[in-house]
């Protein structure tokens, strides 16, 4: 077994920043790299997340010089280029794990994973995810996201519903910005993320619980995605979800429990009338929300989740299948 003196020391990048943010609330030292330009992956810890001192920044150009246990890849990117650049020959050789964060896009069931490397374990972050990618490695892992708690309670005092996701008008209809559209003609909704020429633009992560806690219920209008954080965070602050009966939303929202789905978006609309004309009902569906979102997105397991998988695999060692074992 591998003891660790300290805490293991991942390298990774920065690429979804709240994902970043509640795998640091994990016991585990994360070095992400830094350059000047600061462009994907390159941001270093920014200025919107209150990263605690177990993320270090490391400039791009030191990295080949530091030690690390493990390697975490987060992106085709990442995993292609980055990685390449910036790591040393013997750093590439170090326990491995490739994190992916979405469906697949180009083609739902037949799109085969970029990362085809049997010793690099694969994590999904959600069932779905594993189900509908095609992945041949052998070491395939689910890790539902855990969020923290929110110290901003619902109030739902606001009777319009959000949305907040970035960029919804030229991702299109995977993310539903056509039923996005259609719905809000008839309903009051509010959308908030960067990049949108609708709405109110980006509201940065740390203000999101108070924006968020006035509306009266989150909708998520996304055809085909992974779990959204947005939704995770949503409902650990007691709101009421409603969304599409795909993907999967349909494993966590139960119809009058904690919100409404459905591939109905008549059906939708008229559950949203409901939770708009009936606050006590509201409030009863959040508090679902809430113990829903305690029991799957608990922070605690996903720490857990985390530090068991990091543990076990550099453990286990360097590349075994690869030629080059030194």
């Amino acid at each position: 077994m591998h003891h660790f003196s300290n805490r293991p020391k991942v390298f990774t990048w920065h690429i979804h920043g709240s994902y970043l943010y509640y795998l640091s609330q994990a016991n585990l030292d994360i070095y992400i790299p830094v350059t000047h330009s600061r462009h994907e992956g390159y941001y270093g810890r920014g200025n919107t997340f209150p990263f605690g001192d177990n993320v270090h920044e490391i400039p791009a150009h030191a990295i080949k010089q530091m030690e690390f246990d493990c390697i975490l890849f987060q992106s085709e990117k990442n995993y292609l280029i980055d990685q390449y650049e910036v790591l040393s020959a013997a750093q590439r050789r170090l326990p491995r794990i490739y994190l992916e964060h979405n469906s697949p896009v180009s083609d739902p069931v037949n799109q085969r994973h970029v990362m085809d490397d049997p010793d690099i374990t694969l994590v999904h972050v959600t069932h779905y995810n594993k189900l509908m990618w095609h992945c041949v490695v052998p070491d395939i892992v689910v890790i539902p996201h855990g969020v923290t708690e929110s110290s901003v309670p619902y109030a739902g005092n606001v009777a319009r519903g959000c949305t907040c996701i970035n960029h919804i008008e030229q991702r299109g209809r995977a993310l539903g910005w056509d039923i996005f559209k259609a719905v809000s003609k008839v309903i009051p909704l509010e959308l908030a993320g960067m990049g949108n020429k609708a709405g109110i633009g980006e509201v940065l992560h740390p203000q999101l619980p108070e924006f968020r806690s006035r509306f009266r219920f989150y909708f998520h209008p996304v055809r085909n995605t992974s779990l959204a954080l947005a939704v995770c965070e949503a409902m650990m602050q007691g709101l009421p979800v409603v969304g599409l009966a795909t993907t999967e939303l349909s494993t966590v929202i139960q119809n009058g429990v904690n919100g409404y789905v459905h591939t109905d978006i008549d059906f939708l609309i008229e559950k949203m009338q409901l939770l708009l004309n009936d606050m006590a009902h509201a409030t009863l569906l959040g508090a679902g929300a809430k113990e829903t979102a305690m029991k799957l997105f608990n922070i605690k397991r996903f720490t857990d989740d985390w530090e068991r998988l990091v543990s076990r695999v550099v453990a286990q060692g360097p590349a075994i299948h690869s030629p080059l074992r030194f």
